[in-house]
């Protein structure tokens, strides 16, 4: 037998549930529990597509030294469902802990001799105190949490705390709940021994504040000035329009008059969403939408008219697994490439790429000011586990001096003063045009918005020449926002290497302790998070720096890899491809592998994800 797994704030948990058994309230209690202690944790909730039934898993990384993406393996499982007792107990680490219910005696082949199995009596113990069902049902998901604060030494008055708000607002049940907890802590007390993980208290967590990404996101909006929101419900992307509709109800009412500043629409489909987007981008709006990748799909021919017609709008792209449904409650990078290309022809899109939802507050503000200042559609590209799943991040951020840029506007004294307006007219060799509101002059600033092929003024005109003309400045335009999106974050390594890594988006976390990991094993190499497309000429010039460059992402085709060969002619073989899309998020584990077996390490165990 294994030696049991001994650790002091530096573990992984993960709990195996029934989706719509009450779990996800005493799992985000636990979550919530360490924090309160002072311990950084990083938590993914994995998740089916239906209401109820089918498996469902909330992972927990407890660390100390504050690494908040998924490290790979399990030290414990909680496993609550007998539909995936053998795929949960394959997960466990030699040395690791499973914590089940121990009502009905299981055979010994059930088990695994490298383990410590913990059991609890946990439908006994509650069916002793509670007669009702619905108590039942879920006061056991309390009992076992008052079990685990027992046995990883989680302080209990901080978990009594925090049921009492919890329940708050219906303050009846509080007492149940703190009975529960009682009733499995005090079980454990009596029976058991604390495990030899455990956690004590510090303090790591400072000010810092646990959201997800679509949360930040959809704050971001506001903060940059959006008034228009038309949305179609898709998973994982509602909940950004929901939190966009909660901030406004607070932020975008006239405190005088009371009046709502803003429209949002639940429009009949995701087509008749980005119609409406566009539209309102027209007449001067900022305008955004909500969406994921089959969302798209089917957005495509007005992202083309925002693009050739050069209408600002804002897409918030939380991408899933895919192609077709897919998997929609699972994640991916997958839409890099329908994004950056969409829509029929020749095409270019913006895009942004925070790393998690400091980001997503940060450029989901600065999305708008590029949209306006390009007058083009603008894609913010989250996924499903920074969207859905709650970080810990930095309290956000905000200069109250901060001016929204709406780029080049030519207004009625401008009109009037005689400038010559063409709408489609490069004035400076940027690419950029200057546009009218609807109604600037009376009789001045108008033009014929189409979307056809056109001269500098508008009209409209199939001479090859002035379409060539057309789309050359488009391509300018492009070249231009190359100096306005956010720069590359480069990390050099502590000694000389001729290897290097490009990620970006959520991979950031579990590339960050990868790194770590392998720098203590003296495998060097230098890093580049992308933070948008176009790239910036520094990105090219990190990979020529470098004999081969790995770049990790978490889809099938190596979206961004191709990317990076379309628009730099780079050489295919000097990119080696690191790939993730089983729909989980990427672990640190697997990137340090990988990347020690591109480097040629002769010591590099499997990592049972993804190489299989």
């Amino acid at each position: 037998m294994a030696r049991p797994l001994s650790a002091t704030n530096d573990f992984v948990v993960k709990f195996a549930n029934v989706n719509g058994s009450g779990s996800a309230s005493a799992n985000g209690l636990f979550v919530k529990a360490i924090l309160r202690m002072g311990v950084p944790v990083a938590a993914r909730n994995i998740f089916p597509s239906n209401i109820q039934g089918l498996p469902t898993w909330y992972e927990i990384r407890v660390s100390g030294q504050g690494w908040l993406g998924r490290r790979g393996g399990v030290d414990l499982m909680v496993a609550m469902n007998p539909q995936t007792w053998d795929r949960d107990l394959a997960e466990i680490e030699p040395g690791g802990y499973l914590f089940y219910d121990s009502t009905k005696p299981l055979p010994p082949e059930k088990f695994r001799p490298d383990i410590t199995v913990v059991g609890v009596p946990l439908t006994r113990i509650c069916n002793a105190a509670y007669a009702e069902p619905s108590k039942r049902k879920v006061l056991k998901n309390i009992i076992y949490l008052g079990a685990l604060t027992f046995l990883l030494g989680i302080e209990r008055p901080v978990v009594e705390t925090l049921l009492s708000e919890e329940y708050a607002s219906k303050p009846a049940l509080i007492p149940a709940n703190i009975e529960a907890l009682a009733l499995g802590f005090d079980w454990a007390r009596e029976n058991l021994k604390p495990l030899g993980l455990k956690l004590e208290r510090a303090d790591a967590v400072g000010d810092r504040i646990f959201v997800d990404g679509n949360t930040a996101a959809a704050l971001g909006a506001v903060y940059g000035g959006a008034t228009v929101c038309a949305w179609y419900p898709i998973t994982p992307s509602t909940s950004l329009a929901e939190a966009f509709t909660d901030y406004c109800k607070t932020l975008r009412h006239d405190p005088e008059t009371g009046e709502a500043r803003y429209a949002i629409v639940q429009a009949e489909d995701e087509i008749a969403s980005i119609g409406v987007v566009v539209g309102a981008g027209w007449n001067g709006a900022r305008a955004f939408t909500c969406t994921s990748g089959p969302g798209v799909s089917l957005m495509q021919e007005f992202i083309g008219l925002s693009y050739f017609a050069e209408i600002p709008a804002v897409i918030f792209d939380v991408q899933r697994g895919g192609p077709s449904t897919g998997m929609p409650t699972r994640t991916q990078q997958s839409d890099v490439l329908s994004a950056a290309y969409a829509s029929h022809g020749d095409t270019k899109h913006v895009l942004l790429l925070p790393e998690g939802p400091g980001e997503c507050f940060e450029l989901g503000a600065q999305a708008f000011d590029l949209a306006d200042r390009l007058q083009t559609m603008v894609f913010v590209m989250l996924d499903l586990d920074m969207g859905m799943n709650e970080w810990l991040t930095a309290p956000f951020a905000w200069d109250d001096r901060r001016k929204l840029d709406r780029g080049k506007v030519m207004t009625a004294q401008m009109l009037e003063a005689g400038a010559d307006f063409g709408r489609y007219k490069d004035v400076d060799g940027d690419g950029i045009p200057y546009r009218t509101y609807p109604a600037t002059h009376p009789s001045k600033g108008a033009y014929f918005t189409r979307g056809t092929s056109r001269d500098p003024y508008a009209r409209y005109s199939e001479e090859g020449a002035v379409y060539v003309d057309n789309m050359e400045r488009l391509l300018r335009k492009f070249e231009t926002a190359k100096s306005l999106v956010p720069a590359p974050v480069h990390r050099a390594a502590k000694k000389k290497t001729g290897y290097g890594v490009i990620y970006y988006g959520s991979t950031s976390p579990a590339m960050d302790e990868a790194l770590a990991q392998l720098e203590a094993r003296g495998l060097h190499l230098d890093a580049l998070r992308l933070r948008a497309f176009p790239f910036a000429g520094e990105v090219f010039d990190f990979i020529a720096k470098h004999e081969l460059v790995f770049v990790v992402e978490q889809n099938r085709d190596a979206q961004l890899r191709a990317l990076l060969i379309n628009e730099g002619g780079v050489d295919p073989a000097r990119l080696v491809k690191v790939l993730n899309y089983d729909g989980s998020p990427i672990t640190a584990r697997y990137i340090a592998g990988e990347l020690a077996k591109g480097m040629g390490a002769a010591d590099v165990a499997p990592t049972g994800e993804m190489a299989k």
